[in-house]
């Protein structure tokens, strides 16, 4: 049987495939909605489990904010084609308009919703079958907050930020904050909520690094002293170039390879304990300072913090929540 414009049109409405795929499916049927549906979604099935083990690496991040509710979603593929598809970007969007009006919590309950006749799921993996490409869900996450600020940077889809205030901020100030988070991209509010597993690993990181500076230290001090420039044998590639070059001696080559293992051993043997936690400290510190959004260089002028910034608006104004995702590694 011939297969009517409008019963495409209704199907493509209906699943979100392309009127190709509608029509062959309807043709299929007989034009059996409900069949030609099956086809669709079968479809995108064996797409997605065929495409299983690929990497999803691209994708569409989209934030939006709903009274004292924010949430951000990505919806991941494999190229960026996909990505800037308008159909896929729509599709993302419908699921964070979905996600957000029911206040979804989790990617579970978002996964679950409904969008028409099939779940969000159901909807991702029949796109997978449109496009032939591995598509998932990740990175969904929300706030709540008396003052909700969100951003998207460059409005390109990849990177969205959002940031929750303890009473309402204006629109420059919620822009501001939110930028901040996208290019300084905190850990935590303050160092209070820093996890104390990643204090942990900070200061075991600042002890190490700073072991391995004092020992350094000494080593260039000895060759130094024996007459030798600690640049010209900083690794054994650079001692035998310029050996070669006759910079320093086979002689000279011998006595520093010979210093570097007896004066290392010796300084790592008697390090003051004392001085590394000071400086490890020190480390933390600094780490505290870059990390901690309230702690931040407020980006716009390096000469205050954020929470300086945020006080010379309004004395009481704080950072309450915020969250970041971007799909790009940094």
């Amino acid at each position: 049987m011939a297969v009517s414009i409008k019963d495409i049109q209704k199907l493509r409405e209906m699943t979100g495939a392309g009127l190709a795929d509608c029509k062959k499916a309807l043709t299929e049927t007989d034009g059996n909605i409900d069949a030609a549906i099956e086809i669709i979604r079968k479809k995108g099935q064996a797409v997605a489990a065929k495409r299983s083990d690929r990497e999803a690496a691209e994708g569409c991040v989209l934030v939006k904010a709903d009274g004292n509710f924010a949430a951000i979603i990505a919806l991941k593929c494999e190229t960026d084609f996909v990505a800037n598809n308008a159909d896929f970007v729509a599709l993302t969007r419908e699921i964070l308009d979905a996600a957000v009006a029911a206040r979804c919590k989790t990617l579970d309950e978002v996964k679950a919703l409904k969008l028409g006749a099939q779940t969000v799921a159901e909807a991702v993996v029949d796109r997978s079958g449109i496009t032939g490409e591995k598509m998932e869900l990740d990175g969904y996450s929300v706030i709540e907050g008396e003052g909700i600020a969100t951003y998207n940077h460059q409005n390109k889809n990849t990177l969205c930020t959002m940031v929750a205030f303890n009473k309402a901020a204006s629109a420059e100030v919620g822009k501001n904050i939110a930028m901040q988070i996208a290019s300084a991209s905190p850990v935590a509010i303050d160092e209070k909520q820093v996890p104390q597993e990643v204090i942990d690993q900070e200061l075991r990181v600042a002890v190490e690094k700073t072991k391995e500076e004092q020992v350094q230290k000494a080593v260039e001090a000895a060759i130094r002293k024996a007459g030798v420039n600690p640049a010209h044998v900083d690794s054994d590639d650079h001692i035998e170039s310029n050996m070669a070059k006759g910079w320093i001696t086979p002689e000279q080559a011998a006595m520093v390879r010979e210093i570097k293992v007896k004066v290392a051993a010796e300084k790592a043997a008697n390090l003051p304990e004392a001085m590394i936690q000071n400086i490890a400290q020190g480390r933390l510190k600094k780490f505290f300072k870059e990390s901690c959004l309230l702690d931040q260089e407020y980006i716009w002028d390096k000469n205050q913090s954020v929470s300086q910034y945020l006080h010379s608006e309004d004395k009481e104004l704080t950072v309450t929540a915020f969250k970041r995702f971007t799909l790009r590694a940094e």
